[in-house]
């Protein structure tokens, strides 16, 4: 699978359980916009054959290399973030996992069941939407999100972009991520106020913002069918650095603010 067919087959994807995201599209574009990918985010479980260590590979198929790494405590979460070498266009990957040791021991229970029909090692196609998890009753969804949002999560969405990010920098009728936001709230959008709407500041480099997650409806093990949340959109803007380019990179606070963006809101 090259590049962009990847891509492709992941926006359709993403946008058949992201109806927001069609929606600001569309509305950036009657404003003459052509909208620019900034990054895209991935998440994992730390299973054999599915772990960050198996991504750094899998990524390269298509061109990335890893350029830093991240770890969130509070969440249980480490990081890499990859990019294609010399093409600023290239949109960023952003690819965590779940450190399941510092779970508590009935979580971890939770994960080795729901994560048994895993075999082999991911592939590009598995991030297209597969998933390959046993289904969670609705009381292991439970148990396993009040531990961790985004155990949570990953137990009903499987493997998919989580969210898709909007370039601020190459928009042309919006000078600001404070623009986008006036915008959005304009439009009743509903956005992540973790942290504060807007994300970071520009002496980090970068500025981001996102919405919450949209709802999809998830039949557990049991037959039980609820609401769960699906994918975000985020927005960021980023300054240049000292050598006169964009930052790349990503801030370690302002992410673990955004990961609550799939959080369970009222």
């Amino acid at each position: 699978m090259n590049r962009n067919k990847f891509f492709d087959s992941l926006w359709k994807q993403y946008i058949s359980v992201t109806p927001q995201a069609r929606g600001i599209q569309a509305l950036l574009r009657r404003r003459g916009e052509e909208i620019i990918n900034d990054h895209v985010a991935f998440r994992t479980f730390d299973i054999q054959g599915f772990s960050l260590e198996t991504v750094t590979g899998l990524v390269a198929e298509i061109g990335y290399e890893r350029f830093d790494s991240y770890v969130f405590p509070e969440k249980h979460l480490r990081a890499h973030a990859y990019r294609v070498p010399n093409d600023h266009d290239a949109p960023k990957i952003f690819f965590s996992e779940l450190v399941r040791a510092e779970l508590d021991s009935d979580s971890q229970a939770i994960i080795e069941e729901i994560t048994s029909p895993l075999t082999g090692e991911l592939t590009l196609m598995n991030l297209v939407g597969d998933y390959l998890f046993k289904r969670p009753t609705l009381e292991q969804y439970s148990r396993l999100t009040d531990a961790s949002e985004y155990a949570g999560w990953l137990s009903t969405m499987g493997y998919q972009a989580n969210h898709f990010t909007v370039n601020v920098n190459r928009l042309r009728s919006l000078d600001s991520i404070d623009e986008v936001v006036d915008l959005l709230v304009t439009n009743q959008y509903r956005l992540n106020h973790v942290g504060g709407v807007i994300k970071g500041t520009p002496s980090d480099l970068l500025v981001q913002a996102s919405t919450l997650a949209d709802q999809i409806r998830f039949e557990f093990k049991d037959g039980i069918g609820s609401n769960v949340p699906s994918c975000f959109y985020e927005f960021a803007y980023r300054f240049t650095d000292s050598s006169g380019q964009p930052f790349q990179g990503f801030i370690p606070n302002s992410a673990t603010a955004i990961f609550e963006s799939t959080d369970r809101h009222p």
